[in-house]
């Protein structure tokens, strides 16, 4: 279990030309409450990623079909600060050394203990992204996402692990639109389709806790035909 539930939203590519390896680590991520996975088996995939869905950590194999994880975490570091972890059967001491010297976080060799590796992504995470989960104002409450709770007027209302998805998903993308198909998939994983009733019913009760009058929100909006947008005090 992640100690900081928000880091289970962080997006987490695995690049491997290996389909067991891939779904293995997947796995292990899933278990761990991961939501937000992508796999790539080759340097053009995990580069095209990279650009257009900004993980939050890539897991690097370094022997691809068309390149080296080395060369692949160059290319990325010309446009990205993402933290990196090699997962790879290269073990020699100087594969490890130009790994960490070209600054990647962590380096671990196969075969591996799924626990260890859960531990050090863990500890990747809360180094990178510690402290970014602030308290998040809105126009009559407050959003505490580390406790997991609407504060309105004094009061305290738990947010169900729904709703702490799909406030995640929109606080991510402040002030700008969120389609339904990715709150779905923010809530309900990769296969998202036939929930939209279920995230409707969500965004009800997630604006009876947030909103002074639910009737006519002010800080969830919903943007007809296209999706939901939340709208931070202040902006």
């Amino acid at each position: 279990m992640m100690e900081y539930d928000y880091l289970k939203h962080k997006k987490i590519l695995i690049t491997d030309d290996e389909a067991d390896l891939l779904e293995m680590v997947t796995s292990i991520l899933e278990q761990d409450g991961f939501k937000a996975i992508k796999t790539a088996g080759t340097v053009s995939e995990a580069l095209h990623l990279c650009k257009e869905w900004k993980p939050d950590l890539a897991i690097l194999d370094v022997m691809l079909p068309d390149g080296n994880g080395f060369s692949l975490f160059e290319q990325m570091r010309t446009f990205t600060e993402a933290p990196v972890l090699f997962l790879t059967a290269r073990g020699e001491d100087e594969d490890k050394l130009t790994g960490l010297g070209l600054g990647a976080d962590d380096y671990m060799v196969k075969p591996f203990l799924p626990k260890e590796l859960s531990l050090r992504i863990g500890i990747i995470l809360r180094r990178c992204y510690k402290g970014e989960n602030p308290i998040v104002q809105l126009s009559g409450s407050q959003i505490d996402f580390d406790r997991a709770e609407v504060i309105k007027e004094s009061a305290r209302f738990p947010l169900t692990a729904k709703e702490h998805d799909i406030l995640q998903a929109l606080y991510r993308n402040a002030g700008r639109i969120v389609t339904i198909d990715q709150l779905c998939e923010a809530a309900w994983g990769e296969n998202p389709y036939g929930y939209e009733n279920s995230l409707m019913a969500h965004i009800r009760r997630i604006r009876e806790k947030i909103e002074e009058n639910p009737s006519k929100p002010v800080s969830l909006i919903t943007v007809k035909g296209l999706g939901y947008k939340l709208v931070l005090a202040g902006k």
